[in-house]
C-alpha cells in the first residue's frame, strides 16, 4: 500500500466529521433521534416555515441531509451526496436569512457552513480512503458532478422560490 497522503487523511477527516453532523441533522427530521420531531414534527415545521406541500419537503429536507451526510461520510457517490446535502442546506439557509448571517442570533451561518462544506466535498471528490475509490468511482464520474449539482441547485431554487412566493401571499394577502 502507498504510503498515507496528508490530503487524503484530511478529506476523510472533513468528510466523516461533515457528514455525521449532516446525518445526525437528518435523523432528526426523520426519525426523531436525538431529540428531533421525526417526520410528523418536521412536517409542521415545514408547514409553520411556508414550505408546501409540507411533508413532501420534510422528507426531502431529512433525506438530504441525513442520506447526503451518510453518503458522504463513506464517500459513496460523494457529487451525488454533496449536492444532496448542499441542496438541503439550501432550504435552511433560505429559512434563517431574514435573521442575518451569524447563528447566534438565528442567522444562517451555521448552515450556509455545512452547504458550502459538503459541496466543496462533492466538488473534491472523496479522497483515497473511500467507498468510491474501492468502487473504482463508478458513483463519481464527472457528469455525475454536473448532473448532480445542477439537479440540486434546480430543485433547491423551484423549493426555495415557491417558498419565498406563498410567504408573499400569506403576509401580504393583495399584493399581485
Amino acid at each position: 500500500m502507498a504510503r498515507p497522503d496528508r490530503r487524503d487523511l484530511g478529506l476523510l477527516a472533513l468528510r466523516v466529521g461533515t457528514g455525521a453532523v449532516l446525518a445526525a441533522h437528518g435523523s432528526q427530521k426523520l426519525a426523531g433521534r436525538f431529540g428531533g420531531g421525526g417526520i410528523e414534527g418536521t412536517t409542521a415545521a415545514m408547514e409553520a416555515m411556508g414550505f408546501h406541500p409540507p411533508r413532501h419537503s420534510a422528507v426531502a429536507a431529512g433525506l438530504g441531509e441525513a442520506g447526503g451526510g451518510a453518503l458522504l461520510a463513506l464517500g459513496l457517490a460523494t457529487p451525488a451526496a454533496g449536492a444532496a446535502a448542499a441542496g438541503a442546506m439550501a432550504g435552511a439557509v433560505a429559512v434563517h436569512a431574514p435573521a442575518g448571517f451569524f447563528a447566534q442570533g438565528g442567522g444562517y451561518e451555521y448552515p450556509a457552513f455545512l452547504g458550502f462544506t459538503a459541496a466543496a466535498i462533492g466538488l473534491a471528490g472523496p479522497g483515497r480512503y473511500s467507498v468510491d475509490h474501492l468502487t473504482r468511482h463508478c458513483f463519481d464520474r464527472p457528469w455525475t458532478v454536473a448532473l448532480a449539482f445542477a439537479g440540486s441547485a434546480l430543485a433547491a431554487a423551484a423549493v426555495v422560490g415557491r417558498r419565498a412566493r406563498g410567504r408573499r401571499v400569506v403576509v401580504d394577502p393583495d399584493a399581485t
